[in-house]
């Protein structure tokens, strides 16, 4: 989705595909619109228990008991590492995955929905919908909590500011970027070889672009899922630059 000039390119962009880890951009949204609402408090600490580690969970696992960490902790964790423990206990102090649909569709998203948690969640077994979204939907979604009116000034740019701080997608389209241009991006991985990367793009000199790529039921290793969404990546910078 081209913000400057309205274009939008697709290809099967109104079919489903396994949310994975992306929806964490999503989560973390809904989180500060609650904290913006009064509905919570993000500075509020949660004492991260044994019982409560899943896999994957590079911070949350060396932060079992005492003092804990704030949700706004957990959830920079969980939106710049993908800490999937961090996840669940952010959407449980929400009221867990159908929370985080609800929010979704208070904002207009009819199509995305969460449904279990981490690590479940990624099962992407052909034909369930459960945790699934489109690209388009998923694209629309991040456009409005990134570059809307949705959340709160400073909740948009602290948002912005956790998808910028990304630290496991440097081989997906950061990858096929230039040098000068900024991005602000989610990515996952699940079952079924599925792959995925939202983001929004700053092209210099530019309005911005968001990109939703989803790839699943492949065969293709990790390495060429990652190359095939970084070639999308330097697809959009050779398609924009003079």
């Amino acid at each position: 989705m081209d913000t400057q000039s309205g274009t939008v390119w697709q290809h099967r962009g109104n079919e489903r595909f396994p949310l994975n880890s992306t929806f964490k951009a999503f989560l973390c949204a809904a989180l500060l619109d609650a904290g913006d609402k009064g509905e919570l408090e993000p500075s509020s600490t949660v004492v991260i228990r044994g019982r409560d580690l899943v896999s994957y969970s590079p911070v949350t696992e060396k932060q079992v008991g005492a003092p804990g960490l704030s949700l706004t902790n957990l959830c920079e964790a969980t939106a710049t590492t993908s800490d999937n423990t961090a996840a669940n206990l952010v959407m449980k102090a929400l009221g867990g995955p159908a929370s985080v649909t609800g929010f979704l569709r208070e904002n207009g998203d009819e199509t995305t929905r969460l449904d279990r948690w981490e690590p479940e969640m990624n099962s992407a077994v052909p034909g369930d919908e459960r945790d699934t979204t489109t690209p388009l939907a998923a694209a629309k979604s991040l456009q409005n909590f990134v570059l809307g009116d949705v959340l709160a000034d400073e909740s948009r740019n602290q948002l912005t500011e956790w998808l910028i701080g990304n630290q496991v997608g440097q081989a997906t389209l950061r990858a096929g970027l230039p040098d000068g241009w900024a991005i602000a991006d989610k990515t996952g991985a699940g079952g079924f070889g599925s792959r995925s990367n939202i983001a929004v793009v700053w092209p210099a000199g530019r309005e911005p672009v968001v990109i939703a790529v989803y790839v699943t039921q492949t065969t293709a290793p990790f390495a060429e899922r990652n190359r095939a969404i970084a070639n999308i990546g330097r697809a959009l910078a050779e398609s924009l630059q003079p």
